[in-house]
């Protein structure tokens, strides 16, 4: 999934938060939905201007940014 078709950054847009493109729904958003146990159909059907490949794209955005943090622990 190339999620860079869809989610943009736009700092006029929620502050600069990733968002749907052409939306002002939040990767942030959708990714908390579904961690509280939406389905895609529930979010889809909810918001009917999204479509699966839109949450597939936050998904895989949100994929993305985990992959490359970096985490450094502190010693004690």
């Amino acid at each position: 999934m190339n999620w860079k078709k869809r989610i943009v950054v736009d700092s006029d847009v929620l502050v600069g938060k990733p968002v749907v493109k052409g939306t002002r729904i939040a990767v942030e958003f959708v990714v908390d939905l579904l961690g509280q146990g939406w389905t895609v159909e529930q979010v889809v059907n909810e918001y009917d201007h999204l479509t699966s490949a839109d949450i597939q794209a936050c998904l895989a955005y949100a994929s993305e940014v985990l992959r490359s943090e970096r985490v450094y622990p502190i010693p004690a």
